[in-house]
């Protein structure tokens, strides 16, 4: 009896369906397409790791110690002057590696101390891990439009995203200097997630970092930044991310996180300093990325689809106004699969989402298949 009220108490319980069982027929549908399946659903990276990135772990790989959470002093350099270089915030910045960015978002609250009764904001069109990292903290998940919107709960963290997965939107420095003084009006932690900071294609309309001066006035308190080199390096398996920001919740999460025994590999570390350093890869790398979004971008408005946003990122938020599952459906039948729109909640209940992340050839066969 104590055994079942235990598996009955488990966080798993808690937890919403994994989403991505639900494409199960579908990729049976679209695999069944005589051509094979264009895969256009998550984005994991398919290009080559840079040679200098991987000299760099290989060089490391001998070494048969722990790692420590903070890295090497080599390693904060580098994350600190890359942030500089591409944000602008000082070149002292509080800095942090992380395990990817996917356990952070989905461990943050509880390592913020945010449990039951409180609250984490977080966008009402988004990646779902939010909404996961506010259930593990027994926390109240709260999707809005607009973080200001949770005022008035016992708010503690509130999420932002830009650019944003999936619809490719980015903020004003204007409307995040707003975010900024709410946030700290309120006594809340502003978190924001900037994974795709370096991926906008609108340079009328840059995306811009929470960490920007012109955003913040050269103060970090309150606020956080993470960033990761699974998309700028096609680092994905590495799993290399970092965080910045406030030195004072740095400090506190290092603590936690040295508790609790995040360490990022020795090797990884310093392949992680490589890949900070060498900006030629990064660019390269952009520019596959932008060709793939002209070709797939174009096939799929002639296809007669609308695509809302994104203007930063690596995805295409895509409608033909019907619901997303019917178009997921239309689509496999032509041996491509996209992620249902009703994955990042229930405003994307009419879109799909479509991957940059596949090969040249691949885009170029989605595109055909299209016409």
């Amino acid at each position: 009896m104590a055994l079942r009220r235990l598996h009955s108490a488990s966080p798993a319980r808690r937890l919403p369906r994994f989403p991505w069982d639900r494409m199960a027929p579908y990729q049976e549908r679209a695999a069944a397409h005589p051509g094979g399946m264009v895969d256009l659903t998550v984005g994991a990276p398919v290009d080559e790791v840079p040679e200098s990135i991987r000299q760099a772990l290989i060089d490391a790989s001998a070494r048969p110690g722990y790692p420590t959470v903070a890295g090497p002093a080599a390693l904060g350099e580098a994350m600190r002057s890359w942030l500089h270089r591409h944000t602008g915030v000082a070149e002292d910045v509080a800095v942090l590696p992380t395990v990817g960015s996917k356990e952070l978002v989905a461990n943050l609250p509880l390592q913020l101390g945010i449990g039951p009764g409180e609250a984490v904001a977080y966008p009402e069109i988004a990646y779902p891990t939010y909404e996961i990292g506010a259930i593990l903290a027994k926390a109240d998940a709260v999707p809005v439009a607009d973080p200001r919107d949770a005022a008035g709960s016992r708010l503690r963290l509130a999420w932002i995203n830009y650019p944003t997965n999936p619809t490719g939107e980015v903020a004003s420095v204007e409307h995040l200097r707003d975010l900024v003084r709410w946030a700290r009006d309120s006594g809340v932690v502003l978190a924001s997630d900037e994974c795709y900071l370096t991926l906008g294609w609108d340079d009328e309309h840059p995306p811009v970092s929470v960490l920007d001066p012109r955003v913040n006035d050269g103060d970090l308190t309150g606020l956080l930044a993470a960033h990761s080199l699974s998309k700028r390096s096609n680092l994905a398996g590495y799993r290399s991310a970092f965080l910045a920001g406030d030195p004072v919740l740095i400090a506190d999460l290092l603590e936690i996180r040295r508790h609790s025994g995040f360490m990022v590999p020795w090797a990884v570390q310093q392949a992680t300093i490589a890949a900070l350093h060498d900006e030629s890869h990064a660019i390269e790398q952009r520019a596959r990325y932008e060709h793939r979004r002209s070709v797939l971008r174009g096939a799929v408005e002639a296809a007669g689809f609308r695509i809302d946003h994104s203007t930063a990122g690596l995805y295409l938020w895509a409608t033909r106004g019907e619901d997303c599952w019917e178009t997921v459906r239309w689509l496999a039948d032509r041996g491509i699969l996209a992620a249902a729109g009703e994955f990042y909640g229930a405003k994307g209940a009419q879109h799909v989402r479509l991957s940059l992340t596949a090969t040249d050839e691949a885009i170029d066969d989605a595109a055909q298949r299209l016409k």
